[in-house]
């Protein structure tokens, strides 16, 4: 799905088409208009998704967690693409921080489950999909050697033996998914909330200071903040490889439309069949 099909859809919801915003296009294309925040999915696969993800915003707001609110209590499906509705939130007062991230993660792993079902972290769950929509524009073997390492890292997740107590996470804990508003840190973006190991959100940032040039000191406030760091325990290298795995398969969606996320992809692929974990990747 490209901007111009999400805009179509926009204008199919009622919701306008020329006069949103675009502030980002992955799975979901994301508009700003007028007081709303729009996603628009990718495809009615997801339909499933954007109603748990409601469901999320209603229990973390019942539960006092600082996260985004949703504007309609269901999603609609427009033109074979799930629509939901949020509030939009307040211009920040500046970036989010990886301390803001570790403040809000504190709450979020204090939380127990919800009374409706969260599915595991399916990390791994999404690489078949990104693959296949990756097409031919990559390399057969390289979307090979990716299924293999699903495989093993999917088989070796299984079996680890987590330091933290398992429940509630974030699922893509990243400092781009907090907004810091007048009021302090929000939560946003919370498709991924899964019920699993804790260990999972605190890998992320792990990898960001080993693969996506996260400044030492930044990493330190965050595990200063939430009490731990994850590169103390002997699963981190299993999640660390597994989110890696996943990485790839999700630039790769991408690559037929973007040179540069082909670029980056290549890259990517070739730093792990080296075995390269100094190789920079950049965040696409």
């Amino acid at each position: 799905m490209d901007e111009a099909r999400a805009r179509d859809v926009l204008a199919e919801a009622g919701l306008g088409r020329s006069g949103a915003q675009l502030l980002a296009l992955g799975e979901n294309a994301v508009f700003a208009a007028g007081d709303l925040v729009v996603k628009v999915g990718r495809d009615a696969e997801l339909l499933d998704r954007a109603r748990r993800e409601l469901a999320i915003a209603v229990w973390l707001a019942e539960a006092g967690v600082r996260a985004v609110r949703a504007a309609e209590p269901g999603p609609r499906l427009v033109a074979g693409h799930p629509v939901t509705l949020w509030h939009r939130l307040p211009e920040p007062v500046r970036p989010a921080e990886p301390r803001d991230l570790a403040e809000l993660l504190r709450v979020v792993h204090a939380l127990s489950s919800p009374a409706f079902d969260l599915p595991r972290r399916e990390l791994l769950g999404g690489v078949e999909r990104w693959l296949r929509l990756a097409g031919d524009a990559i390399d057969p073997a390289d979307a090979e050697y990716l299924r293999e390492r699903r495989d093993g890292f999917a088989t070796a997740a299984a079996a680890l033996t987590p330091r933290l107590s398992p429940g509630p996470i974030h699922g893509d804990a990243l400092p781009r998914n907090v907004h810091v508003g007048p009021d302090g840190p929000v939560l946003v973006d919370l498709e991924t909330f899964s019920v699993d190991l804790r260990e999972h959100d605190l890998v992320v940032m792990a990898l960001s200071r080993d693969r996506y040039g996260l400044p030492a000191e930044a990493y330190d406030s965050f595990t200063d903040t939430y009490g731990w760091d994850v590169r103390e325990w002997d699963g981190c290298g299993v999640l660390r490889g597994a989110r890696e795995t996943a990485s790839c398969a999700w630039v790769a969606q991408h690559a037929p439309s973007n040179p540069k996320a082909l670029a980056e992809f290549e890259r990517r692929v070739a730093s792990l069949r080296d075995g390269d974990e100094t190789v920079r990747w950049y965040s696409f």
